[in-house]
């Protein structure tokens, strides 16, 4: 193996300029809207924390910064070919994109990040990612003109679907005056490492070894130890260790990340009693630290959760760990299908609205029969149905950044309620928070380009419910197909005259 070298790169440095070609086998663009929704919550909130209106160099120079991982390249000639690591420099790209259509919209003050997107030489510009099959797609996307991905494969797909999200998620916040801060943040301060290898096959074995050997232990396998090893009666441990095996191999099925998402969601909805202030320099608490190290957060908060004796731990895996693995593992299957009297838990997956989950687990408890956990797990449903859609008629950002405080504090209110406790407390809840955003319906809602996959899913939920009430079947899970040979589509004439004027009227 020859000589391997490691450096910390800005996003300037990396992509500035820069041209990467992308092996044959690894060319698929495989991100999906969770994704993307965690990519782009986690950059935003980084600099939210620092970022204040009127920050000048000096304030600027103190913002923090924020890692993004590492990718593994290998230089063949003149060329660097990615390893590892496309899927993210792929969504850095598409970030890259949307911001450099944003600003020259929004911003008085905008920021030359061209370079970053692609690069010129005497035979003309190309992209810094250099994929011939995405060529169109992407100059589409540049240019900020709609792609016709129908027929095309999953990988072009999902770029023109991931570009979507990204202005559907992007926080209004740093939309207009904070967006030339936010840009040069992410130039400056995001940091990646890159590890190049000079030939295929040292590139290869290195990424086998990161892949395959010598890995780090999860935070979900940290958890598990921490556990297991405060449970000593042997017979109990046995038990507690197959209760754990059972739900891991359970979330590894439904996804990589699965498990990480559970134990977070459990422990916000159930236990975190504080969240970061929303001011410049404010320490993360309980609901920030859960989400970024919850193995080490349970160990340091064990006895507020119950958990100081051998017993204690047992009963906490065996019933209560159990019985919200269980549940959680029903929310993400009614996210996916229409499970009747749940099928609000899919619509609002269908938002992209990811902080449900906590907020439909909040008022259960592990002694509630299976009818009151559905009547709970619906009434908040609609509850968050009826709040994300009076937003979204505002034109108003449900992302996590914009969400995560107000539903962290609905979360505290309904913990553990009974369901009539529970009706009256959220019916209060949506009336208080209608009457503080002015969310009624006298405004006219008109299609433009940031919500037009809103609109779709909107427009497919009337049409299934017309279906229904006429006593026809409801299609609304081939309404919301927007891709492919038998994709809907919102009509043309009416997106052509949006995106024109921006002040149509929806027809």
């Amino acid at each position: 193996m020859q000589e391997i070298q490691g450096k910390t790169r800005t996003v300037q440095e990396l992509l500035g300029n820069a041209k990467y070609g992308i092996d044959y086998y690894q060319r698929e663009y495989q991100w999906q809207t969770k994704n993307i929704s965690e990519l782009i919550d986690d950059l935003t909130n980084r600099f939210l924390e620092d970022y204040q209106p009127g920050d000048g160099e000096t304030e600027f120079a103190k913002y923090g910064y924020y890692f993004l991982g590492s990718i593994l390249i290998s230089v063949n000639d003149t060329k660097k070919f990615i390893v590892d690591g496309q899927q993210r420099l792929t969504s850095l790209s598409l970030l890259l994109i949307f911001l450099n259509n944003l600003q020259k919209k929004t911003s008085s003050k905008t920021i030359n990040i061209e370079s970053l997107i692609l690069s010129e030489n005497i035979f003309g510009k190309s992209f810094n990612l250099d994929v011939p099959e995405r060529n169109a797609c992407m100059e589409a996307l540049f240019i900020d003109e709609p792609f016709d991905a129908t027929q095309q494969p999953d990988s072009i797909v999902n770029l023109v679907e991931r570009y979507n999200d990204i202005e559907e998620l992007f926080p209004e916040e740093i939309r207009h005056e904070a967006l030339p801060f936010f840009i040069f943040w992410l130039q400056t301060k995001v940091l990646l490492v890159e590890i190049e290898a000079t030939s295929d096959n040292d590139a290869y074995l290195i990424f086998e070894t990161m892949n395959d050997r010598g890995l780090s232990l999860s935070p979900t396998e940290m958890l598990k130890g921490y556990l297991l090893a405060n449970v000593t009666n042997l017979n109990q441990r046995a038990l507690a260790d197959n209760t754990i095996k059972k739900w891991l191999l359970e979330f590894k099925q439904i996804a990589k990340e699965a498990d990480a998402d559970f134990f977070k969601t459990w422990f916000r909805a159930q236990y975190a009693q504080d969240i970061r202030d929303r001011k410049k320099d404010a320490k993360p608490k309980d609901f920030d630290l859960i989400g970024t190290e919850y193995h080490r957060w349970i160990r340091n908060n064990a006895e507020s959760v119950g958990l100081k004796t051998s017993n204690s731990f047992f009963k906490w895996i065996n019933n209560d760990l159990n019985f919200y693995a269980r549940i959680y593992k029903q929310l993400l299957d009614a996210s996916k299908g229409l499970t009747e009297g749940w099928e609000r838990v899919r619509y609002n997956a269908d938002h992209g609205f990811t902080l449900q989950f906590q907020l439909l687990m909040a008022p259960l408890q592990s002694s509630d029969t299976e009818e009151i956990i559905k009547q709970k797990v619906a009434l908040v449903a609609w509850f968050i149905d009826s709040w994300l859609n009076r937003r979204l008629w505002h034109f108003k950002s449900n992302s996590y950044s914009n969400m995560s405080y107000g539903i962290f504090q609905i979360t505290k209110k309904i913990r553990g309620l009974d369901v009539e406790t529970l009706r009256t407390t959220l019916i209060q809840r949506f009336e208080e928070v209608i009457s503080a955003e002015k969310l009624d319906f006298s405004n006219h809602l008109y299609l433009h380009k940031q919500n037009s996959k809103t609109l779709h899913r909107q427009l497919a939920r009337m049409m299934d419910w017309l279906e229904r009430e006429c006593g026809m079947n409801g299609n609304y899970q081939q309404y919301i197909v927007r891709s492919g040979k038998n994709a809907y589509e919102i009509e043309p004439e009416v997106l052509n005259d949006s995106y024109k004027e921006k002040k149509s009227p929806l027809k």
